[in-house]
C-alpha cells in the first residue's frame, strides 16, 4: 500500500508538472466546440437538440484522450529505463501498473468532469435524474479506464511514445467520425448503415444518450456492457503481462 501512494504521488506529481492536468481540462473545451458549433444549426434544422446529442461523443472522445496519455506514459518509462529499475527494485510486480492506473483514473475523472461542465455550457442536461446520470459517467469511466488500460500495454511495448500516440490517434478518429456520435445513423450511405450502428463507439454514444434522456433500456444497455467486458478481457490481462514480463 505505501509503495502504490509513493508511485501513485509520483505520477500524479508528473502529470501535474507535465501540464496533463491542464490539457485534460482543455481537451474537452476543445472538442465541445468543435463538434457542436459546425453542426447544431444543420441539426437545429432536422429538430435534433444537438448539445444533448453530441455529448456523449464529446466524453467519449475526452476519454480516448486520456487513453492516449496513459500510452505515451507507459512508453516513456519504458524507453528511459525506470520500468527496468522498478524490476529490480523490492517492489511488489503490480505496483507500478497500479500506480499508473491510478494515474488514468484521476486523468479521466478530471477529463469527465470538465466535459460535462463544457455540455452544461452549450445546453446539455441530464433529464433522467440522479441514478441515470451516475450511470453515464460510470459508463464513460469504464470506457475511458479500458482504453487506458490498452494505450498503457500498447505504450510498454513499443517503449516509443510517438507510435502509441499515431497507432491510438488513427482509430479514434475513424471509428468517432463512422459512429452515431455526431449524426444519426440514418444519415450514412445505407451499405455503411450496419458497421456505424453495430461498432463499439456508436453503441456507448446510443447508450450514454439514452441514460441522458432517461429512456435507456437493459436491450440498449447490453452492447456497450459486452463491449466493454470484450476490450478488458483482451487490454487487462495484455497490460499484465506486458508489466511483470522482464526483457
Amino acid at each position: 500500500m505505501q509503495q502504490w501512494l509513493a508511485l501513485s504521488g509520483r505520477n500524479v506529481h508528473i502529470m501535474w508538472s507535465h501540464g496533463q492536468i491542464f490539457v485534460a481540462v482543455l481537451a474537452p473545451l476543445i472538442f465541445t466546440l468543435g463538434f457542436y458549433l459546425p453542426l447544431k444549426f444543420v441539426m437545429k434544422v432536422q429538430g435534433i437538440d444537438y448539445a444533448q446529442f453530441v455529448m456523449p461523443i464529446i466524453v467519449l472522445q475526452a476519454m480516448a484522450f486520456t487513453a492516449i496519455t496513459a500510452a505515451g506514459r507507459a512508453a516513456t518509462e519504458a524507453s528511459n529505463g525506470m520500468n527496468a529499475r522498478f524490476q529490480t527494485m523490492p517492489i511488489f510486480p503490480a505496483v507500478p501498473l497500479a500506480s499508473r492506473v491510478t494515474a488514468m483514473l484521476i486523468h479521466a475523472v478530471i477529463s469527465l468532469i470538465a466535459a460535462v461542465a463544457y455540455g452544461y455550457a452549450i445546453g446539455f442536461r441530464f433529464i433522467g435524474g440522479t441514478t441515470l446520470a451516475v450511470g453515464f459517467c460510470a459508463l464513460a469511466l469504464g470506457v475511458g479506464m479500458t482504453l487506458a488500460m490498452a494505450g498503457d500495454a500498447l505504450g510498454t511495448l513499443t517503449k516509443s511514445p510517438e507510435i502509441t500516440s499515431q497507432s491510438l490517434t488513427l482509430p479514434q478518429l475513424i471509428l468517432g467520425m463512422f459512429s452515431s456520435g455526431f449524426v444519426p445513423e440514418s444519415q450514412f450511405p445505407e451499405w455503411s448503415q450496419g458497421f456505424v450502428r453495430n461498432q463499439p463507439i456508436s453503441q456507448f454514444s446510443v447508450s450514454m444518450r439514452s441514460m441522458a434522456e432517461g429512456h435507456i433500456t437493459l436491450h440498449q444497455l447490453t452492447p456497450s456492457l459486452l463491449w466493454c467486458a470484450g476490450l478488458l478481457l483482451v487490454a487487462v490481462p495484455l497490460s499484465i503481462w506486458a508489466n511483470v514480463r522482464r526483457g
